[in-house]
């Protein structure tokens, strides 16, 4: 435990990151429980909403991009109030464009803004996670996912009594920026301004910055970035499909109700979110790799059942193992990524970076081959994905660092 930090301090800051992955996640859900009005709002198809996903991923890789640069500049502090603002905007115009002037131009600037900011606070919030890793000694990653995961689970469930209570989007989606806005100026002012939460001194010099910069980019030239950005590569898809896809696959693939989308995708999320608030301890029982492989395991039969079942409960089922599959592969990614806390903040963005690119620019490719084929059929290329993600879990095994050889050695 740093000891610039009080206990209290640190239990603020924990709170403060784990709202601030639930507000990350209820926004995502806001906008996938609607994609199907937004669709006849806007009158598009698969290749329309794919257009509005591409714009999307765009802008949230240019986000992801200049993260580290933000993180290294303004801290991470500002960075992540900056980045939940220009979400909460976002989220808001998408509503005024898709249902008010159902104007497909002024939806894809919504939904650039909603990109870029939820792009950058990815990064920034999975830093500071591993950073509060490291201060407190203790295995916290899954459980911060796993509030991402409750706010899915929350936007999911709003979205469906949105839906069933005929709310228009525009009310809709205001309403949640409102609700990400306040969290986000609650959230960040309990962060504190302290190294340890990567945020840089007021007085520090540019040129410093820069050097960091630099050095946040030598992890990109290391091998097991990309062994582990394979992992995380499928189980990004596997979750990144679900939210934008999954609503659409149950009303149009399935033949259900459009209600029925959000309430698969709310037991979807209710299962990664059970996943991810049981991981730590398993983890630890268990050890990262066979975990990996049993779930991706999971998933991939999940999935399967979610596309070949008629709809009704085999489909909720299939989901139910599809979301609790899916659920660990992120966070314990990014706790591998982080095993030297030298090198923790370099490696945990550029290992973000790789899921968060499959993660928002998977699912527009997805609705591009799904107007040839089905999105049902399509959604077969997430489970090769996720069977790939199972044979490269043995680059999760736990680094082991020129420290941890010293205190080893010491201890012989």
């Amino acid at each position: 435990m740093p000891t610039s930090l009080t206990r209290s301090q640190l239990v603020r800051w924990h709170i403060a990151i784990c709202a601030i992955f639930l507000a990350s996640g209820l926004s995502i859900s806001t906008w996938a429980s609607r994609v199907p009005a937004i669709r006849e709002s806007l009158g598009i198809e698969n290749s329309g909403v794919g257009l509005l996903l591409l714009g999307m991923g765009v802008a949230s890789i240019i986000g992801l991009s200049i993260a580290p640069a933000v993180i290294a500049r303004l801290g991470a502090r500002s960075g992540m109030l900056v980045a939940l603002v220009l979400v909460g905007v976002g989220l808001a115009i998408i509503g005024f464009g898709a249902d008010t002037l159902q104007t497909f131009g002024i939806a894809l600037v919504g939904l650039a803004l909603f990109g870029f900011g939820n792009g950058a606070v990815d990064v920034m919030m999975n830093v500071e996670g591993a950073a509060l890793e490291k201060a407190t000694g203790r295995t916290i990653m899954p459980l911060l996912h796993a509030f991402f995961s409750f706010g899915t689970v929350i936007g999911a469930g709003l979205g469906f009594v949105a839906v069933s209570a005929g709310i228009p989007v525009l009310a809709h989606s205001v309403a949640m920026a409102v609700v990400i806005l306040v969290v986000a100026f609650v959230s960040v002012a309990n962060v504190p301004r302290a190294e340890v939460a990567m945020d840089a001194p007021a007085d520090e010099e540019r040129a410093h910055w820069r050097e960091r910069l630099a050095t946040s980019l030598q992890a990109w030239r290391e091998p097991r970035t990309y062994t582990l950005g394979v992992i995380m590569l499928g189980m990004a898809f596997a979750e990144g499909s679900a939210n934008d896809w999954l609503p659409s696959a149950v009303v149009y693939g399935h033949g259900a109700p459009e209600e029925a989308g959000p309430a698969v995708l709310a037991v979807f999320s209710v299962a990664m979110t059970v996943g991810r608030i049981a991981g730590g301890p398993i983890v630890d029982r268990l050890g990262r790799v066979l975990v990996l492989r049993v779930l991706a395991g999971t998933a991939a039969a999940g999935l399967l059942l979610f596309i070949l079942a008629p709809y009704g409960p085999l489909v909720f089922i299939g989901a139910a193992l599809w979301g609790l599959g899916a659920s660990l592969g992120f966070p314990i990614g990014m706790s591998a990524a982080a095993d030297d806390p030298a090198k923790a903040a370099s490696r945990v963005a550029a290992a973000a970076t790789i899921g968060y690119v499959a993660f928002l620019c998977g699912p527009p490719i997805l609705g591009w081959i799904g107007d040839h084929i089905g999105l049902l059929n399509t959604l077969l290329i997430v489970v090769g994905l996720i069977v790939a993600s199972g044979l490269f879990s043995g680059a999760a095994k736990p680094l082991v660092t020129a420290e941890a050889k010293v205190d080893e050695a010491a201890r012989r």
